[in-house]
């Protein structure tokens, strides 16, 4: 069992940064596949980033790649979302997102456990 806390969502204006945490509880935490969703009014959730169990790899959707970073710290159970250049498209609800066995996914539908959510705004 893995349960998820993420922090760090607020209101930022258009180019700045925010960095959101995600607190894991459980000792499967470093065995597991970590990923970052958001998810827009009306629209469907979305993959934003994911990293292997050890951080040795990492993936990220086309319309975020070069601007965030995902990371994490498993000695701290935690994991992060380094945001830069925020954009206004950027505004959603942002999940943590856990998958047990190891191996990143972009697919909602392969994670087991799931944070409630913290909002990002992006002001123009």
């Amino acid at each position: 069992q893995v349960q998820l806390v993420e922090s760090g969502g607020g209101l930022v204006q258009a180019g700045g940064s925010l960095r959101l945490s995600c607190a894991a509880s459980g000792r499967t935490f470093s065995s597991a596949a970590m990923g970052w969703f958001r998810q827009a009014p009306g629209k469907e959730r979305e993959f934003v980033a994911a990293i292997s169990w050890s951080g040795s790899r990492s993936y990220y959707a086309d319309s975020v790649k070069g601007r965030f970073t995902i990371s994490r710290d498993n000695a701290k159970n935690t994991v992060y979302l380094q945001m830069n250049s925020l954009k206004p498209e950027d505004t959603a609800i942002y999940y943590c997102a856990a998958k047990i066995p190891f191996g990143a996914s972009r697919s909602v539908g392969d994670y087991d456990y799931w944070g409630q959510g913290t909002q990002v705004t992006v002001s123009s």
